[in-house]
């Protein structure tokens, strides 16, 4: 039980906390309006034609807190409330996505590690949980086996992620500095507490994942 508690319970917490300060982050500073005037989406084809980037379209999506860079189809995905919004929290995730992008023609090493990781990723998240709980029933070796290396996989994918989502941000704090899209002070201060947030998401997600390949290996002794 102690193991389970300090393994998967205080990472679920620590994810619910992650999650309660983005919402908090961004309810707060998407209602604070940057002096520049600029939207998320202009600020994200700003950056974007600033770095010599052409091929990048910028596009509104109706998922809430759902923005994204697609790196197969070269499309920066806004929501609503970023793409339309000319606020503190709308510039700060918008610069971060544009990060992605930024990354993407810089060809940065962990970005391309991370592509290259998805499909595996994505194939391992599907047969993950069928064969951990067929595992567990049946007790074949093999089984057991493929159950830890899809963990293996998830842990990678999730530690290569943080790099990938550090860098973004620091590129957007400095972009959007240097471009005199919000000013020092109040606003930088507003752009530092929600991209802060939204790191602690991907921190706690490898926590997460950490602790479940930990207690996976330790149940495999008992």
């Amino acid at each position: 039980m102690t193991a389970w508690i300090l393994l998967i319970g205080l990472p679920l917490i620590l994810g619910l906390i992650a999650q309660m300060r983005v919402s908090s982050a961004f309810n707060h500073w998407k209602s604070v309006p940057v002096s520049s005037g600029v939207t998320g989406a202009q600020a994200a084809q700003m950056i974007l034609r600033a770095a010599g980037i052409r091929d990048v379209e910028v596009v509104p999506i109706r998922d809430m807190l759902g923005d994204h860079y697609d790196p197969y189809n070269k499309r920066l995905c806004l929501s609503p409330e970023v793409y339309n919004t000319a606020s503190v929290a709308a510039v700060g995730i918008a610069a971060h996505e544009v990060g992605h992008a930024i990354q993407d023609a810089k060809k940065y090493a962990p970005l391309q590690a991370r592509m290259a990781l998805v499909p595996i990723t994505m194939f391992a998240s599907q047969l993950l949980w069928p064969i951990f709980i067929a595992s567990a029933f049946f007790q074949i070796s093999q089984l057991m086996t493929l159950a830890l290396i899809c963990f293996v996989v998830l842990t990678i994918f999730q530690l290569i992620t943080l790099p990938v989502e550090f860098d973004a941000s620091r590129r957007a704090k400095i972009i959007l500095s240097q471009m005199g899209m919000v000013r020092s002070g109040m606003e930088a201060q507003g752009v530092n507490s929600v991209l802060n947030a939204a790191a602690l998401t991907y921190v706690a997600a490898f926590i997460a994942s950490l602790g479940n390949l930990i207690y996976f290996l330790l149940s495999r002794r008992e």
